[in-house]
């Protein structure tokens, strides 16, 4: 019986990347052999336009499921390596499609060994007539219930019918790190997620208000980030003491500009500390007109702190769109957890939706932030979630 020898690992967007494609490449074979680890007896080859993965008679649909988190994997396919010889195709495309169900096929060659002495055109008539001949299944171009590709290259022949598709995006720790704003509600780990789709390394910064907030918090974000390590294997996670802070705005300031000015709080500590770890951009789980701090008006007085560019990976997405982003990447369960953080537990009742940049600097005015500012700098608390 015909089986299956190898997943090719198609990469997508990483097509394009001229003189960095080798590298982009290079991190992502990595990248996978780390995701497989647990898979000891499997192999993986790379090569200039895929990477394959020799299953060693392995069950393929973990490994399939694995590397689908995997981010900079356009699509993979489950291949038959067979010998560059037109008699062979033959017999093993035959063999393969017969283990599939439908009533329509069609076949698909792409040839890049071009010494192989038949075109992609000629291979196609050479096999589909022999389908023909030994099955019932009919010709259909347009719409086959089975797609069956052959491709021809130096090292064999790959003959495939099943293809999944990957997570897209970049390789993950080619795009950088970023000092990511991890709250515990469901907009910013899925934030997080689309910051390490593109490529982007993330450390999370989180704003701790003991005794207003619950250690339960805590424990909410290490369960969001075990989530995320399927993406990411090693988090780290800076949790900020920030209760002085906020009771300093809280004495100093109306309620209704309570939230605007922690937000300000907020980004200047994450500023210093993404310089303090080298990290070249803040991103953030806001999305524009959610809350009151996250009108455009809001957005521009809460981020004239900071002159570290802010990536807001969702910050065109509604509500039902990260809910259902959250529930797939499985962190939608954690963050609806009864435990508050900071911002919604003392949100005001009326919050100023259009704050003005100078009365957010008067009453910053009025009490002495950068000493508070350096001492949760100072006293900050580090877990490794991984």
């Amino acid at each position: 019986m015909i089986k299956y020898d190898y997943i090719m690992v198609r990469f997508g967007e990483l097509s394009t990347k001229g003189k960095n494609k080798k590298d982009f490449i290079s991190t992502l074979y990595l990248n996978i052999k780390h995701a497989l680890k647990e898979f000891s007896d499997i192999k993986v080859e790379s090569r200039y336009d895929h990477i394959y993965i020799q299953l060693n008679d392995n069950d393929y649909e973990p490994i399939v499921s694995r590397l689908q988190d995997v981010s900079g994997i356009q699509g993979l396919s489950l291949v038959h390596k067979t010998e560059n010889d037109i008699e062979k195709i033959k017999e093993d495309s035959l063999a393969l499609i017969k283990t599939e169900t439908g009533k329509t096929f069609k076949v698909k060659c792409k040839r890049s060994n071009k010494r192989f002495p038949m075109i992609s055109d000629d291979i196609v008539r050479a096999v589909a007539p022999v389908i023909l001949r030994n099955t019932d299944l009919k010709v259909d171009v347009h719409n086959p219930d089975i797609l069956l590709q052959i491709e021809v290259r130096d090292e064999g022949t790959y003959i495939f019918t099943n293809t999944f598709s990957g997570a897209g995006g970049y390789p993950l720790g080619v795009g950088g790190k970023s000092m990511h704003m991890l709250s515990g509600g469901i907009d910013s780990p899925v934030a997080a997620y689309l910051m390490m789709k593109r490529g982007v390394t993330i450390e999370c910064i989180h704003f701790a208000s003991p005794p207003y907030t619950q250690e339960a918090v805590i424990y909410k974000l290490e369960d969001l980030l075990h989530k995320l390590n399927r993406y990411q294997a090693r988090i780290r996670l800076n949790i900020v003491p920030f209760t002085k802070i906020q009771e300093a705005i809280y004495d100093n300031a109306p309620e209704s500009y309570c939230i605007t000015l922690m937000r300000r709080m907020m980004y200047r500590l994450a500023d210093k500390l993404s310089k303090r770890r080298k990290c070249p951009v803040i991103s953030s789980g806001e999305s524009v007109g959610q809350v009151a701090s996250q009108t455009l008006q809001s957005i521009n007085v809460i981020n004239e702190v900071t002159n570290v560019p802010v990536i807001r990976p969702c910050a065109t997405m509604d509500k039902v769109e990260i809910i259902n982003l959250s529930k797939k990447i499985d962190t939608y369960e954690i963050s609806i957890r009864p435990y508050e953080d900071c911002c919604t537990i003392f949100t005001p009742k009326a919050p100023k939706t259009s704050p003005r940049l100078d009365e957010a600097k008067a009453f910053e005015e009025k009490f002495d932030y950068e000493s508070l500012i350096n001492d949760a700098l100072n006293n900050i608390e580090v877990k490794i979630i991984e």
